[in-house]
Order: C-alpha cells, then structure tokens, then sequence
C-alpha cells in the first residue's frame, strides 16, 4: 500500500458512521501487536514517546515545515498544539494558535496527498478549563484549515456533545485519564469519530512489569508466567 493509499484509508475512517478507536504504541514492537490485533490506524503519544507535539517550533513558518517533513517521513497525519512548552505561558494566545494552524494546513495541503492535520487545543490540561474558549478555539482552528479537531480532558460526556456539536470537523477524544475516559458506545453517541488512548497501554503495559517484578522481589515466585500472553503470535496477528 502506498502513502497515498494509506491517506486515503485514515482520512476515510474519520468519515463514520461511528467511532473507530486508534491506539498508541511507543516502540516498534508494540506498534506490530496492535497492528496484529487489527487496529486500523496506530499513532504515537507524546507522554509514551516523543512525538511531534507542537510540531518543535513557536513560529507558524517552523510548524509549516515539521508537518512537510512529518509528510516526507511517511506519516499520513500529525497534530499541531496549542500548548507552548512554557509554564509561565502555557498556551499561545488564540491569534497565534489559529495562524500556526493556518500554516500548518497549508503545508499539509502541498503534501500531494490528503495529509489529514488534527489542531488540538490543551485548554483541560494547562490550567485553562473553559469549555467556551476551547469550543471557541477549535472553531477558529476549523475554519484555518484543520481536518480534526482535538481536545484532551474534557471532564464530562456533556462537554463532549457540545464541543462536536460546536463544530462540523470530525472530533478526536483522547481516553486514558482516570474519570474521565468513556465507552466507545458513549464516546459514539456524543458525536465523537476517532479515539485515541494517549499513554495508557503504554502505562498498563509497565503496570504489568511492575507487578511481576514485585512478585519476584516481594515473594521470590514467578506466578506471573503463567498469565504471558504469546506475543509474537499476535504480532503475527494469528
């Protein structure tokens, strides 16, 4: 399959009619089982593995050029935040925010492909919890060319429903926060098409070391191989 042709796929999922849920891999190996179990699009996570984030770059020029390297790496998609990296400043002012989303479209316009570009604003998770600036944010990212629209930590289903009512873009929610994270059926209901599960397997995958290094530390007994799983045989996807 070709990079075009795998555009084409993940742009297609994004259409409905109901959510599909794409998981977060931090290495080659996990991303070969999720792919096995049958996952139809993988990405990274910026808490399980650096990712691009907020493309490396303050400038809208910079952020343009990360997503037309991000294309010539391969990928078929990329995110582009809000957040600044900055705790004094946590988030850049919504002019600049939309103009760095403005530029990033563009150059996933150039790509040759239909590269799909996710704005995402970090309003629940950097100390500015307002369901009215977020809406107001993702619309103005809406309407500067963003193909998805994302914002992580929305406390309730209710917030949910209207952040994709607000907008005509699909919406991606991001499940992994304790309390905060629903079905897919709910999820669904809401209005929400695409799920991402940020650091969570990654965090139940070491959650899982944890456990068993206790038993052996702890207890000197090695009960947990009886509960492995035969790993390279869902990387096979048998």
């Amino acid at each position: 399959m070709t990079q075009a042709e795998k555009a084409e796929r993940f742009r297609a999922l994004h259409q409905g009619p109901g959510a599909f849920v794409m998981p977060n891999p931090w290495d080659g190996g996990s991303a070969r089982v999720l792919a096995g179990l049958g996952f139809q699009a993988l990405a990274t996570s910026s808490g399980a593995a650096a990712d691009l984030e907020k493309c490396f770059s303050d400038s809208p020029q910079g952020v343009a050029e990360t997503v037309r390297l991000a294309a010539q790496a391969g990928l078929v998609g990329c995110s582009v935040e809000d957040a600044t990296g900055n705790k004094d400043r946590p988030l850049y002012e919504m002019e600049v925010a939309t103009e760095r989303v403005r530029a990033a479209a563009a150059a996933a316009r150039s790509a040759g492909f239909p590269f799909t570009l996710t704005a995402r604003t970090e309003n629940f998770l950097r100390g500015n919890p307002s369901l009215e600036d977020t809406i107001k944010r993702l619309q103005a990212f809406e309407r500067a060319g963003a193909d998805v629209l994302f914002a992580p930590g929305l406390p309730d289903l209710s917030s949910i429903k209207k952040v994709c009512e607000a907008v005509s873009k699909p919406v991606n929610f991001m499940a992994g926060i304790k309390g905060k994270s629903f079905s897919v059926a709910e999820l669904e209901k809401a209005g929400v098409r695409r799920i991402s599960l940020a650091t969570s397997l990654w965090r139940a995958a070491l959650t899982g070391v944890l456990e068993a290094a206790r038993e052996v530390k702890e207890q000197g007994t090695f009960g947990y191989l009886d509960r492995l799983q035969d790993i390279n045989r869902h990387m096979r996807g048998d």
